[in-house]
C-alpha cells in the first residue's frame, strides 16, 4: 500500500493560524543557513554576467543594527546604460520566442522560489524584519505571482484573438498585443520579492525585457529573486539588476531614453513626480503603484470583535508598512468606545521583539527615519487628541538595537486633522467618532489616496451601499483576517484609484500582463 505526501500548507496574509510544526522547524533550520552566510558580497547583474563595481554599500538588518546582511556592489550611470543596452540586444529574440516556451521558463523559476521558500523566507525576515508568517508569505506569493499571471495569458492564447471579417472571407483580422520593448522596474523595501518578482515576470513573459532597481535597504530579496531567473534558464540580457541610490541609479533609469516602460512602487510623491516627468517624445507606460490612506468603517449593526481584530491586523501587520495597512478607521458614534476598548485590548496583547522569535508578532520599522516619522505622528496626537496606547520608541535591552515601536492607536482628532489625511508607513492608527454610514463614506472618500478599503456590517443595505460608494480599488468587507490587506493573486485584484495607482488595472489580476503589452490590428487580404 503506498501513501499519499502529505499536502504543503500554503501561508498567505491571511493566514490566521500557523501551527504547523514542520513548517517552524523549517523555518529556523533556514535562519540558522541564513545567518551563516550573512556578510556575503553580491554584485549587479548585466547581460548574463556577474559585475563589481568601484564602490559598495551595506545593507543592515532592522532587528539589530549591527547585523550587516552582505555588502552590495553600488551600481553607475555606466552600469544603467550598459544594462539597458543588452536589455535592448535581447529584446527581439526574446519577443521571437514563442510565448509558450517564455511561460516553461518562468513558471520554472516560479518552482524554483517554491523550493526554497524556507531558506528566502529567512533572509528576508533578517533584511526587513518580518515575522515567518509575513515572510512565507510574500516568498510564497511570488511564486503565485508567476504562476498567476502565466495562466492569465495562456487563458488568453498569448493574447492573440481573431476578429470579425463583416462576412468577407478573404479578409483574415486579428488583434495581437505585442511588446514594448524593455521595462525599467523600481522595487520597494516593504515587499523586496514580490513588487521585483510580480513585475518583472509579467513584462518578461509579455516579450519585453527588463532592468530591475531594488530598495537599497532589501537588495538581498533581489538577489535570491534574480538567482532563481537565472536558474530556471532566462536568457542572458532579458533580465538585468542594478542596485544602488534611487537619486543616481534609479534616476538615471526612469531618465534613460532606451527604456521604453516603467513600473514603480513607492511614495504619492515621487510617483506623482515620475508620472509628469516620465513621457517625453510620446507616451510611454508608467505603471505607478504609490500608497494608500486606507479607511476601515465600523457600522454600530458591526460584529465589533471582528472588527477590532480585522483593524488590529490591517494596521499593525510588518509594523504598518504596507501600502494597504489601515491606518484611519471610521465608526458610529455609539459604538465608539466599546469599538476602541476592544481594539486596544487586541493591540496590547501584540508580542513585541525580534521577529525571528517565532513568539513575536511584531518586529521593527526599518529605520531610524521611519522611528522618527512615527514618534513625529505620536507627538501631533498627543497634543492634538488621545493616545489610547501605544506610541513609545522602545529602546530596553536587545530592542536597543533595532528600531522598534509601540504599534498606537490615536483618537479625539479633527476629522481634518494629519494623522488621517497623510501616509505614515508606521504601526499607528487613527479613530473617528462619526454619526452616520454617509458621514463615514464621506470622510472615507475626502483623500488623494484609493487603495483599500474595509467595511464591518452586519446590515446588507449598508454593505451595499459601501461597495457602491466607496473610492478604492481593492475593498474587503468583514474581513477578520485583515480589514484592507492581505490580497492574493487570482483571489483578490490589487490596484488603487486616484492617487495610488495610475492606469486603472490593478495588480494580481487577470489584467495586469496587457499593461505591458501594446495593441496591433492585422488586416491581411488573399
Amino acid at each position: 500500500m503506498t501513501s499519499e505526501a502529505k499536502p504543503r500548507i500554503k501561508i498567505t496574509y491571511a493566514t490566521l493560524r500557523a501551527d504547523n510544526e514542520e513548517m517552524h522547524s523549517g523555518f529556523e533550520e533556514a535562519v540558522v543557513r541564513t545567518k551563516a552566510g550573512l556578510g556575503a558580497h553580491y554584485r549587479n547583474y548585466v547581460d548574463g554576467a556577474w559585475r563589481d563595481a568601484d564602490s559598495s554599500f551595506d545593507a543592515r538588518s532592522p532587528i539589530d543594527r549591527d547585523l550587516v546582511l552582505g555588502t552590495f556592489a553600488k551600481g553607475t550611470t555606466a552600469d544603467i546604460d550598459d544594462a539597458v543596452a543588452a536589455a535592448r540586444a535581447a529584446q527581439p529574440a526574446w519577443a521571437a520566442t514563442p510565448w509558450q516556451e517564455r511561460l516553461t521558463i518562468l513558471r520554472r523559476a516560479a518552482e524554483l522560489i517554491s523550493d526554497r521558500l524556507m531558506d528566502y523566507s529567512a533572509a528576508m525576515a533578517i533584511e526587513v524584519g518580518k515575522n515567518r508568517i509575513e515572510a512565507l508569505g510574500e516568498v510564497e506569493e511570488s511564486a503565485d505571482l508567476i504562476r498567476y499571471y502565466a495562466q492569465t495569458m495562456e487563458d488568453n492564447g498569448g493574447y492573440d484573438h481573431p476578429m470579425d471579417n463583416l462576412g468577407d472571407s478573404a479578409v483574415h483580422t486579428r488583434s495581437i498585443l505585442r511588446p514594448h520593448g524593455v521595462f525599467a522596474v523600481v522595487s520597494p523595501f516593504n515587499f523586496p520579492m514580490a513588487l521585483a518578482t510580480g513585475p518583472s515576470s509579467a513584462a518578461m513573459m509579455a516579450g519585453n525585457t527588463v532592468v530591475i532597481k531594488p530598495a537599497s535597504a532589501s537588495p538581498l530579496s533581489a538577489q535570491k529573486m534574480l538567482q532563481a531567473y537565472i536558474d530556471a534558464g532566462v536568457p542572458k540580457g532579458v533580465v538585468n539588476l542594478v542596485m544602488g541610490p534611487g537619486d543616481s541609479v534609479g534616476q538615471a533609469l526612469q531618465d534613460h531614453t532606451g527604456i521604453d516602460g516603467i513600473v514603480f512602487t513607492g511614495s504619492y510623491d515621487v510617483g506623482m513626480k515620475l508620472f509628469h516627468s516620465f513621457s517625453k517624445d510620446w507616451p510611454r507606460p508608467c505603471i505607478v503603484e504609490m500608497g494608500g490612506k486606507n479607511p476601515a468603517i465600523v457600522s454600530r449593526h458591526a460584529d465589533l470583535d471582528e472588527a477590532a481584530e480585522g483593524i488590529m491586523r490591517s494596521a499593525f501587520g510588518f509594523g504598518g508598512q504596507k501600502c494597504s495597512a489601515n491606518s484611519r478607521v471610521y465608526v458610529e458614534r455609539t459604538v465608539h468606545d466599546q469599538l476602541v476598548q476592544l481594539l486596544v485590548e487586541k493591540t496590547e496583547q501584540i508580542v513585541i521583539g525580534d521577529p525571528l522569535e517565532r513568539a513575536n508578532w511584531l518586529g521593527p520599522i526599518i529605520d531610524q527615519k521611519a522611528v522618527d516619522r512615527h514618534q513625529k505622528a505620536v507627538g501631533e496626537a498627543r497634543k492634538d487628541g488621545t493616545v489610547f496606547t501605544g506610541g513609545e520608541h522602545l529602546s530596553d535591552g536587545d530592542l536597543s538595537r533595532g528600531f522598534y515601536v509601540e504599534p498606537t492607536v490615536v483618537g479625539g482628532l479633527p476629522a481634518n486633522h494629519r494623522a488621517f489625511r497623510d501616509e505614515f508607513f508606521a504601526p499607528l492608527t487613527a479613530v473617528h467618532a462619526v454619526d452616520s454610514l454617509d458621514e463615514a463614506l464621506t470622510l472615507a472618500n475626502d483623500s488623494v489616496y484609493g487603495l483599500t478599503a474595509g467595511i464591518f456590517s452586519e446590515d446588507k443595505a449598508e454593505v451595499q451601499t459601501f461597495l457602491d460608494r466607496i473610492q478604492a480599488g481593492t475593498v474587503y468587507v468583514n474581513r477578520r483576517a485583515g480589514a484592507t490587506t492581505g490580497a492574493w493573486p487570482g483571489v483578490q485584484a490589487f490596484g488603487g484609484w486616484k492617487g495610488s495607482g495610475s492606469t486603472g488595472k490593478a495588480g494580481l489580476s487577470m489584467y495586469y500582463v496587457a499593461q505591458f503589452l501594446r495593441e496591433q490590428s492585422h488586416t491581411v487580404v488573399d
